[in-house]
């Protein structure tokens, strides 16, 4: 890796064994900032704060050298990446502002990426990891990822009958809940149905009903005007010697048929007079039609009116017209068949809650059975750990259980509470010497004790899960002594088969290290290029003797430091 502007680090490179890697250096040098700086290549958070003061951006660079065809060359590939002589080449950017890049293979990527390769790449462990696995929610997942398929095939199952009774579960909640609520609203629907449907409204009647209301309330005008009209046209029998429309136009077409043969234009005249004739032959027989039929009955004007009224009064409830209030019917009529039928989907939705319920149980049960079996091969494999950390007469156990609740599900005779992954709870438990009991590892064991319990359990899980690299930031806290020695040599034993990177502060743990790296700051706090260097011969000898006693120069010190890596390398 290369580190730029990032915490104390100006400007270094860091390069790691392929086996073992320590990392050491005085507090505060800035060792924790190789691991941040291999958190961000693997899509860690980007945090400004990280940017070194004075400088606009942070950049780490990596080189990561996978086999062909790895699941992570595969996804890298999809994404446009290039592969550079067999590596990956990553790099991430933090902006002072707080803005993030991220490259894979020359191609710029979504972080997310880093995060989705991180998974086939890097197992990073941490003291905030071995905190974490403290909660009891952690240390079921750690038995669950240790089982495999045959917790996950179960727990997908289960998974899925949960999400069901849940959905079942609040939409019976609801229709139970809003019962009254939605009686109201029945009697609501069902009173404006049965007003409705006593009106019996048509669609459009009241736009027939207005035209109509119209010509009744203006019937006699409408006569006079249509009576005088037909006399201006037709002529009056009444006054035989008035000159009417129909007259003059006959009168007309006479005259011109008696000359049409003399002229084929003045013959196309006569015979658009004679159609001026012919209609207004028809428009006077209508005309006298429509007088005669015009109905000035009052009785007729009070019903339409009425009529009226009644429509009126439906509008005003229910829409803005005829048509709007019969598609409120139509919609209420379905709404109100939905809410009379809440007994009987309440009767279904309980029957089908009580199956999932019963089914959830039994799923429960496989699900805490696999988990039993797992369990046992977990904590022997552990505790056969710890007899190599120097904790040979430590036993490691699970306590999975149950708590009762009566509105739990019905497991093995029991009716226990459940949730999203099941109705265990698991806890991890530690006897650290034979008569002393069991106890949870958080009250159970020491600093230096849970170390090496969460050492262990990573080790378990390196046979099991592998990955190619493992990160441990200082998990060997609170160690010292003989358990240091131990864990070194674990380590080394686990670097055989992947590539271990270790931030240390014990000599124990680093003289077991293929390569030892020293972390050092120059005199104005930073850390340059020539502030990460690999440790070799005497200055290898120098530094473990200052992590011995804080005195590289010490004879005694060296004496210690010589016959540690003398150990380590006839142990490795």
């Amino acid at each position: 890796m290369r580190i730029r502007s990032l915490g104390v680090i100006d400007d270094a490179v860091v390069e790691l064994s392929p086996g073992f890697t320590a990392v050491t250096g005085e507090t505060g040098a800035g060792k924790t900032m190789v691991v941040t700086s291999l958190g961000l290549l693997l899509g860690g958070r980007a945090d400004p704060a990280l940017v070194r003061l004075g400088a606009d951006k942070a950049v780490v660079e990596g080189r990561i050298t996978v086999a062909a065809g790895a699941s992570a060359v595969v996804r890298a590939e999809e994404a446009g990446a290039e592969l550079d002589d067999g590596a990956l080449l990553i790099s991430r950017t933090v902006s002072a502002e707080g803005r993030s890049r991220a490259h894979v293979g020359g191609r710029s990527v979504p972080v997310g990426l880093l995060a989705e390769l991180a998974d086939d790449l890097v197992a990073v462990h941490g003291q905030t990891d071995q905190q974490g696995l403290l909660k009891l929610s952690r240390q079921r997942q750690a038995l669950d990822r240790y089982a495999g398929d045959a917790v996950a095939v179960p727990l997908a199952k289960y998974t899925e009958a949960y999400r069901r009774l849940r959905a079942v579960s609040v939409e019976l909640d609801e229709i139970v809940t809003r019962a009254r609520e939605r009686a109201q609203e029945a009697d609501m629907l069902r009173f404006g149905l049965d007003e409705i449907a006593g009106v019996e409204p048509r669609a459009g009647e009241d736009v027939e009903l207005a035209e109509e209301a119209e010509r009744l309330g203006h019937a006699e005008a409408l006569s006079s005007a249509a009576t005088a009209a037909h006399a201006a046209l037709a002529g009056n029998p009444e006054d035989p010697e008035g000159i009417d429309a129909a007259t003059l136009v006959a009168g007309a077409q006479r005259a011109l048929d008696a000359v049409r043969s003399h002229d084929p234009a003045l013959a196309a005249l006569a015979e658009r007079i004679g159609e001026i004739g012919i209609l207004l032959g028809d428009v006077a027989g209508e005309l006298a039609g429509y007088a005669d039929d015009l109905d000035a009955d009052p009785l007729r004007l009070g019903a339409v009116e009425e009529r009226r009224a009644a429509l009126n009064a439906l509008t005003r409830k229910y829409g803005e017209n005829v048509a709007a209030v019969l598609a409120w019917a139509e919609e209420s009529a379905a709404r109100l068949t939905e809410l009379d039928g809440d007994d009987e989907r309440i009767e279904e939705l309980t029957a089908e809650r009580d199956a999932l319920r019963a089914e959830l149980g039994g799923l429960a049960q496989a699900l805490t059975d696999a988990r039993a079996e797992a369990a046992e091969r977990f904590a022997a494999a552990v505790t056969a750990e710890l007899a190599s950390l120097a904790m040979p007469h430590a036993r490691v156990s699970f306590d999975i259980r149950q708590t009762e609740d009566p509105e739990g599900v019905e497991v093995g005779g029991r009716t226990v509470a459940y949730g999203p992954s099941g109705v265990d709870e698991v806890e991890l438990l530690l006897a650290p010497h034979p008569g002393a009991p069991p106890r949870p590892i958080a009250k159970g064991a020491s600093g230096g004790e849970l170390s090496r319990v969460m050492l262990a359990v990573e080790v378990v899980f390196a046979g099991t899960d592998p990955v190619p690299t493992y990160l441990f930031d200082e998990v060997d806290a609170g160690v010292g002594g003989k358990a240091a020695v131990e864990i070194g040599r674990r380590l080394a034993r686990l670097a055989k088969t992947a590539q271990v990177v270790v931030v240390t502060h014990l000599p124990q743990v680093a003289a077991f290290a293929d390569r030892q790296l020293l972390v050092e700051k120059t005199n104005d706090g930073s850390v340059t290029r020539s502030g990460v260097k690999v440790l070799e011969g005497e200055e290898r000898i120098r530094e473990l003797s200052r992590m011995l006693a804080g005195q590289e120069d010490s004879e005694t010190a060296r004496a210690h430091a010589e016959e540690l890596l003398a150990t380590a390398r006839a142990d490795v």
